[in-house]
């Protein structure tokens, strides 16, 4: 299998298990999660003229955001995991370690610390938020268990290939 098509795989499944913890952690655990609908309401609005929202709860919705959102989400799991391809090597693909795919995970953070949360207005960092520092501690959990789905996909890929 091509290695950009099996990181793609991982990708898929790293964020699909992001989103089984998030579903666990939102309808169990009863701790809200982000709605990918203001992501795909953001960058609806980008076309717009609007980068920054104050907050978006407040931003009129638009027709077809949640799914945009999720298209979104999973092409970022995507393109996270081609990159971590891409530094730590194809090798990682047919020996994959915990280490490596938990430090994509933790860096992954800043993709949200930094441009998603201050566009959608929660400040960076979660920091206009009631509570920033658990907003950091669940997006850093959330993160982490994405980084536990890169290890987990490519080694199940590893023994079904």
């Amino acid at each position: 299998m091509a290695i950009w098509l099996q990181a793609m795989l991982v990708g898929t499944g790293a964020t699909l298990v992001m989103d089984v913890w998030s579903w666990w952690q939102r309808n169990v655990l009863r701790i809200p999660t982000l709605d990918y609908a203001f992501v795909g309401r953001w960058f609806m609005f980008i076309y717009r003229g609007q980068l920054v929202h104050r907050p978006i709860m407040v931003t009129p919705s638009v027709r077809g955001e949640a799914f945009i959102g999720w298209l979104l989400h999973y092409l970022s799991g995507i393109i996270f995991a081609l990159v971590h391809v891409m530094i730590f090597g194809d090798m990682w693909l047919s020996e994959p370690t915990l280490i490596p795919a938990l430090l994509t995970g933790v860096v992954t953070l800043v993709f949200p610390f930094c441009l998603i949360q201050p566009c959608l207005g929660f400040g960076v960092a979660a920091s206009k938020t009631p509570s920033p520092w658990k907003a950091r501690g669940l997006s850093l959990l959330t993160h982490s268990v994405y980084g536990v789905g890169l290890f987990t996909t490519a080694l199940s890929l590893k023994y079904l290939l």
